[in-house]
């Protein structure tokens, strides 16, 4: 079972590839707090970012950074520009292409391919929110394939062909997964506490998979320490620690968000939903559900087509360029 896969699509984690800009000197960009995960990868020059109230990063040729918080954040290429950028204001901007924003004056100086991950908020089992708020990856760390893939996209970007929406969709999908697993490589995830490095333990890990390769089943600590060749209090003790919840918690975590998808997505009867995860009884289910979820299972339903709906309705509003830039407006002056 690859647990990673399996909560990146039951999660819906997908991405999008916001712009591609080229940045020539004398510029300052603002990007707003968004409900996505903010991405950016420097295929040329260099590019400075900065959070508010934080020190700011240095971003060199072949650098990625995500932010899986979707933080307000400032780019420009000199770091005594930044604070030229503020919520809601930008420097002037133009379009030159299909996806490409162009930035400052004079020849390009830098080339950023600027994407952003969003997730099914129905689901509560999450790999976004469990990184910290800034994952930076220097070129010197990237590895081959994650740098062959942000060529990949930059070229396809640069260059669109046909089916290049396709292409550029594939690709900044797998950059989330070619990041991920460099950053967990790094050994970052276990200084951080971070759940992703929990797969790679060979105690817990075994366990975490089991759980998800069948979460109907009648499990208890002691059968599933017993899938994985432990004692019961080794298996106690040890997921708690690593995961920050008991199996049991966790187990009903996953279930409940198996069971709000099946909810949400299908007009299956709550009998059907309630055995697909593991209860006998309809009443055990809406018990649980409605403590996991503060609303009963039917109402749930309800609340989440609706929220849907309204989601769908605003989809394809871009969150990772300014407000003017949506509009098709000038961006506003720093004045």
């Amino acid at each position: 079972m690859d647990v990673l896969a399996e909560v990146l699509a039951v999660s819906g984690v997908r991405g999008t590839v916001g712009n591609r800009v080229d940045a020539g000197a004398d510029w300052a960009w603002w990007f707003p707090q968004a409900p996505a995960a903010a991405f950016h990868a420097v295929t040329a020059g260099t590019m400075w970012v900065a959070l508010p109230g934080e020190d700011p990063i240095q971003l060199m040729p072949g650098d990625v950074l995500l932010l899986p918080g979707g933080a307000a954040h400032a780019l420009s290429g000199d770091p005594e520009n930044l604070e030229r950028a503020r919520a809601g204001v930008s420097d002037g901007y133009e379009r030159t292409g299909a996806g490409t924003v162009r930035l400052g004056h004079g020849p390009t100086r830098t080339h950023v391919l600027c994407a952003h991950y969003a997730h099914d908020p129905a689901v509560t089992t999450q790999v976004l929110e469990t990184l910290p708020a800034v994952v930076h990856l220097r070129a010197d760390h990237a590895g081959g394939a994650l740098d062959d893939t942000v060529r990949l996209l930059a070229r396809e970007m640069a260059e669109p062909q046909l089916a290049t929406n396709v292409v550029v969709d594939r690709l900044v999908d797998i950059l989330l997964v070619q990041l991920l697993r460099v950053w967990l490589a790094s050994g970052e995830g276990v200084r951080d506490r971070c759940w992703l490095h929990v797969l790679g333990d060979p105690v817990v890990g075994t366990a975490v998979a089991k759980l998800h390769e069948d979460p109907a089943r009648a499990w208890t600590t002691e059968t599933l320490a017993s899938e994985v060749s432990v004692s019961r209090a080794t298996l106690a003790r040890r997921f708690p620690e690593l995961v920050g919840e008991t199996p049991a918690a966790y187990l009903t975590r996953w279930r409940m968000d198996l069971a709000a998808l099946r909810l949400r997505d299908t007009d299956e009867p709550l009998e059907t939903v309630a055995q697909a995860v593991g209860y006998t009884s309809v009443h055990a289910f809406s018990r649980a559900f409605s403590r996991a979820r503060g609303e009963a299972p039917g109402r749930f339903r309800i609340t989440a087509r609706a929220a849907r709906a309204q989601a769908e309705a605003v989809d394809g509003d871009p969150v990772d360029t300014p407000p003017a830039t949506r509009e098709r407006e000038p961006a506003l002056s720093a004045g």
